[in-house]
């Protein structure tokens, strides 16, 4: 039987998710939106793009929540997108009102399904999700660092005109502005990155992948990115559909780890056919777990104010 996942959102980032799952073949999806019409256009476009881009995925889409049901992973990307001035943070009430919505329609129809959450305040969010559905911390995890990291090597790879393919990085912390950099962990086909660029150079592109999204916010000024964030969801898709146990930057529920506890927050994970299967804690140094535990700290604020 095939595999299923559920799209929960049918804007831009829901349905460049669905495009890439859909090239993929590897599972079915169905694409849920509030808006009439919305999903179910976009789904039969993908479905006549099929003949030409080569694949046979059933891809639905739909209104009603009950079309989840048997869903292996619902995606949600359902939120209000960041506008120009907007923080991430700013997001937050309106979209966990969201969240709350959707975890009890995944609680009464997906009660089996992996739930990746890509809504923002990323981390924040899927904490809520977690508490709202009740699912085992394992399977409920955001997406953060993989895309933080994506950023970071492309604006590398710019940077040294070389493959991003052979550039390799963690970004740990929270999804925005207080995500942590691991400049010791950055290599290009296995040689350290400072060999190739001068610390204070690095520490400016760290910077700019830190504001990633803020600056495509910015230039496209009536939207929000969408080409990466769903090309990061669909590599963790991947890792648990095909079980891949891939090690990915992610937003998981630390239970003690890097001094830090009841809070979702982005750190190193293998991620597989049972979610979050492991937490790797790394030897950082005193200024890295500083930052790390900061980002913690800003987190449990937000946290904080949805009566957490």
């Amino acid at each position: 039987m095939a595999k299923k996942v559920a799209i929960v959102g049918g804007g831009n980032v829901g349905a460049t998710c669905a495009l890439y799952l859909a090239e993929r073949d590897i599972a079915d999806i169905v694409v849920v939106d509030i808006v009439e019409g919305v999903p179910q256009g976009k789904s039969l476009d993908l479905t006549e793009a099929a003949p030409v881009r080569g694949y046979d995925t059933f891809v639905e889409g739909t209104n009603d929540y009950s079309q989840i049901r048997g869903a292996d992973l619902v995606i949600v990307t359902a939120g209000l997108p960041r506008k120009p001035g907007m923080t991430r943070e700013d997001l937050l009430k309106s979209n966990a009102a969201i969240i709350t919505d959707v975890a009890k329609h995944v609680k009464q129809h997906a009660s089996d399904a992996f739930v990746l959450v890509v809504s923002n305040p990323l981390d924040i969010m899927t904490f809520h999700m977690q508490r709202e559905t009740g699912f085992p911390h394992r399977k409920v995890f955001g997406q953060a660092g993989v895309l933080d990291s994506m950023r970071f090597r492309a604006f590398l790879a710019m940077e040294l005109k070389v493959s991003a393919q052979d550039i390799q990085t963690l970004v740990l912390g929270g999804h925005g502005d207080s995500m942590v950099p691991l400049l010791r962990y950055t290599t290009v086909n296995g040689v350290p990155i400072q060999h190739f660029v001068k610390k204070e150079r690095l520490e400016e592109i760290a910077a700019r992948a830190r504001d990633g999204g803020g600056e495509i916010v910015r230039l496209l000024k009536t939207g929000s990115a969408f080409y990466a964030p769903a090309a990061a969801t669909v590599q963790m898709a991947e890792a648990v559909l095909l079980g891949r146990r891939r090690v990915l930057p992610m937003s998981a529920y630390l239970t003690g780890q890097y001094g830090m506890k009841d809070l979702y927050i982005g750190v190193p994970c293998i991620l597989g056919p049972q979610g979050t299967e492991q937490i790797l804690e790394l030897d950082l140094t005193k200024d890295e777990l500083a930052e790390l535990q900061n980002s913690g700290k800003i987190y449990k604020e937000s946290l904080a104010i949805l009566g957490y």
